[in-house]
């Protein structure tokens, strides 16, 4: 992943972004990757996976200094581990579905206002 693939999004935009629209839009890749990964997809899956992997890496890097890094650097470690380790933690891609889904009613209430 040396380069990236959201380009815009890589330098600066997507710093400008709250903490839910990131996730939301992670969770975006996640829903891909989960979809793909049950139609035997593994191709498209993985791509997806990558995707969500890179807006991983630059949440961590937007958040420096506004929030604990601790819980983004596990779901990197978490997504990266179900999708294309060994799957030593115990999540699925339910659990990950469910894990970004709830930071969607924040991003609802942002966008109210």
């Amino acid at each position: 992943m040396s380069e990236y693939q959201h380009k815009d999004l890589a330098a600066g935009k997507w710093a400008e972004l709250s903490l839910a629209t990131q996730m939301v839009n992670i969770g975006s890749e996640i829903s891909r990757a989960n979809r793909w990964k049950a139609k035997g997809a593994q191709d498209h899956c993985v791509n997806a996976v990558y995707r969500a992997l890179e807006l991983i890496s630059l949440t961590i890097d937007a958040q420096i200094g506004k929030h604990s890094l601790t819980e983004l650097t596990r779901l990197y470690e978490f997504v990266a581990d179900y999708y294309l380790g060994d799957q030593i933690y115990p999540v699925d891609g339910a659990w990950l579905q469910r894990y970004f889904d709830s930071f969607i009613y924040q991003y609802l209430k942002e966008k109210a206002l």
